[in-house]
């Protein structure tokens, strides 16, 4: 059996993927494998964003982001990720929409 998308769950089977997905970087941090580890954290943040539903989002506003530091101006969504502008910056960008603060 292949691995399904994040896209492909429903709510229950991605709260246990980021159980499964938690447990994972836990052991990655003990032994010691930074890399894996932030892997792990990352993909934990693209499922939460599926938890999430991206029509709350709305273009054109600013919100606080989850590190409690910077801000995102939202110019567009695409899926469950909000394309703009970290603290003002002119780089564009794309974040999954679990690490913007609702």
């Amino acid at each position: 059996m292949s691995e399904k998308r994040f896209s492909e769950m429903t709510a229950p089977e991605l709260r246990q993927e980021i159980v499964a997905l938690n447990e994972k970087a836990k052991k990655a941090e003990q032994m010691g494998m930074v890399n894996e580890f932030a892997v792990y954290e990352r993909r934990v943040l693209l499922a939460k964003a599926y938890l999430l539903n991206p029509e709350d989002i709305k273009p054109g506003q600013t919100y606080s982001l989850k590190d409690g530091q910077s801000t995102f101006s939202v110019s567009y969504m695409n899926g469950h990720f909000a394309w703009g502008y970290r603290n003002n910056e002119t780089n564009l960008e794309g974040i999954p929409i679990s690490l913007i603060e609702q």
